[in-house]
Order: structure tokens, then sequence, then C-alpha cells
């Protein structure tokens, strides 16, 4: 056999090889990572937004605070670099009971297990103020644990552990005092918390561009614009007991600001503005202005024609409520959703109607 022949099976069977090895799985968000990056925050070393995930920019900002310590220089946060990290390094969690007025490491860790959970405290500094202590005390409602406002072991062994499922019955159903109807037929894609290891704030649903979307329930309009912030072209509904539901990346908004709506009132059509990679419906539900996972409340039911102000009409971009385009056009099929696919974060920073985003 000549050696080139030789190299060339080297070559398939490496690659068959590589195919026949599964993906490796993405990295799982850290409570431990996010309290050190919380910490690097505060020193102005900007380690990246605070996702419990240990990239490229968290080792970096690491390494930074290494040698202006003058440490050894891995990016690791090891004994010595918590130490000299100071009280923003200090004590790990589980050590101690947290409560109102507290800070260091632990806090941090904890505001970040919240956030994950749906809890938000509101952001991550280290300490543990009154939006801490709100936060703490939603969960541990939600939990069915002794309500105190105190995150000692048994609350943080639900943060960790728990499934949250007193709002959902045996049956599939939710019981609660608070249900929605799903805002377009279909599946869900990406769900809620940490999917791929990126922050996800709610679920989504992709569905064809054009496709109408409803409100989930009974409920007024409190926002209908763009939304600089990733969101693109997005409605808010706000419902009754603290509730709001989003509605995110629309193609074009029907519903106006002050607009009472009902299940199924219009609200505009699916498409892929702001971070998206393909048309689909981002949804979220919040609770006083904290995101939690909707699925718990969703009815199995999908959102019908109808209610106030839901009648469909043609929309701006040339689409009826139907999704097709006047006048016969090719509708626009753009690729996958990147939110339903196992990555960090390829979501484009801009995406624009009847303009697959690339």
């Amino acid at each position: 056999m000549s050696a080139r022949r030789a190299l060339t099976l080297l070559g398939v069977t490496a690659a068959l090889a590589a195919l026949a090895t599964p993906p490796r799985p993405a990295a799982a968000a850290s409570a431990q990572v996010a309290a050190l990056q919380v910490a690097l925050g505060a020193l102005g070393l900007r380690p990246g937004p605070v996702d419990g995930i240990t990239g490229p920019r968290t080792r970096a900002a690491t390494r930074r605070f290494q040698a202006r310590r003058h440490l050894t220089v891995d990016g690791i946060a090891g004994p010595q670099t918590r130490r000299a990290l100071g009280r923003r390094g200090r004590p790990r969690l589980g050590s101690r009971p947290l409560r109102q007025g507290l800070a260091g490491w632990d806090v941090a860790a904890l505001q970040f297990l919240l956030e994950r959970r749906g809890f938000g405290p509101g952001g991550f500094d280290g300490g543990f103020g009154p939006h801490t202590h709100d936060a703490v005390v939603r969960f541990q409602r939600a939990a069915g644990l002794a309500v105190d406002g105190i995150a000692g072991p048994a609350t943080l062994a639900a943060l960790r552990t728990k499934r949250l499922t007193a709002s959902r019955p045996v049956n599939g159903e939710p019981s609660g005092p608070v249900r929605f109807l799903r805002p377009v037929p279909g599946g869900i894609g990406d769900g809620f918390g940490y999917p791929g290891g990126r922050r996800h704030t709610g679920i989504d649903m992709p569905v064809g561009y054009g496709t109408p979307i409803r409100a989930a329930g009974v409920g007024t309009v409190s926002y209908a614009a763009w939304n600089s912030g990733g969101y693109g072209n997005l409605v808010v509904v706000t419902h009754r007991l603290g509730f709001e539901s989003w509605y995110a990346h629309m193609s074009r908004i029907v519903a106006v600001v002050g607009q009472p709506v009902s299940g199924g009132t219009l609200l505009g059509y699916v498409g892929a503005t702001g971070r998206a990679t393909g048309p689909h419906l981002h949804f979220e539900v919040r609770r006083y202005g904290t995101p939690v996972d909707p699925v718990p409340y969703l009815l199995s039911a999908v959102a019908a024609r109808g209610g106030a102000g839901g009648s469909a009409r043609a929309g701006g971009d040339g689409t009826t409520g139907a999704g097709r385009r006047v006048g016969g056009a090719r509708p626009l099929v753009c690729p996958p959703n990147a939110d339903a696919r196992a990555t960090r974060d390829t979501d484009p920073p801009v995406a624009r109607i009847d303009v697959c985003p690339r």
C-alpha cells in the first residue's frame, strides 16, 4: 500500500471515529463561577455577563486579577485567588444561613441560584438586601418550605434540586389561579432556564413566519413597540396577581397600549426581529417583573381566534393572519431558530423583517 493511500485511509478512519463520537454536552452553569464573576465585576475586571459558565472572558479576567495581585497566573480561582479576593471571595455557599444584611461570595451564589429557578432578585451584587429577601420568600412559598426569608440548608437544597410542581396536578394541566392558553400552535423548542448553557428567560415556539400570535389570557396591553434589548417587536400584556405575558420577535404588531384583551385576541404575527435567527415566538411569563417558567401555567389548548380586537388583519409586512404573502409571492423561509440548537449564544444582534438573519 502506498504511503499516500495509507494516509487517506487513516484520515477517513479518523473522520468516521469523530462522527461516531457523541458531541460533548454544553458546560453546566455553576453558582460558584457566578460568584466569581460577580466578584471580578465588582473590581472592574469585566468578566462578561454573570452566567455561571467559565468562558474565555471569565478566565481572562481571573488572570488579570492574579497578575495584579502577583499570584500564579493560571485563570483558575483556587484557594489562593479566593483569599486574595477578600470578603468577595468568602465564605463558601452553605457554610452559614443567609439572611438580610449579609454579604459575600455565598450571597452572590445564592442570587444566581434564585435567578436560575425563576425567582431573580433583580441583579447580582453579593449583598443580601430587600430584593434578595423577597426572592427567597417567593421561592420558599413556591417550594412548600417554611417561609422565613432565610436561606438555610433546606432552602439551598431545594434551590439545587427541588422540582416545583405544586401548580401542576397529575393530569398535566395547571390548577392554580393563573393559567395561560398557548399563544401559537405547535410545540416548544428551547425551554426556560439555561438550555445550551446560556440564560433563557422564556420558551421558544418555532412556528412559521406570519403565524398569528394571540393573547394567552385576559389582561391589558402595557407595551407594544420595538425593543432594542433583543426582543425586537414586542408586546407585553399585564394580567392579574402580578403576572405579565411577553410576546417577542414579531414581524408586525397589531395591538396597542391600553387595549383590553382576552384569550385569542390577535396581538401580531410571528417574525424574526431582534435577536433571532429565524421565525419563532419567544413567550415569557413574569411575576412582579421576574421571569418564571411558563410551562407550569400553560394549558394544552391553543388560543383561538376571537376576543377583544381579535379580528385578523393584513400586516404591513405583506402577510395576512394566515401567514400568506399578499399578491402570491413566495413566503420567506429562514433556517431553524438558533435558540433550538445546543449552542451558548448564536443569535445575531440584529434581524430584519423579510430578510433571513445571518
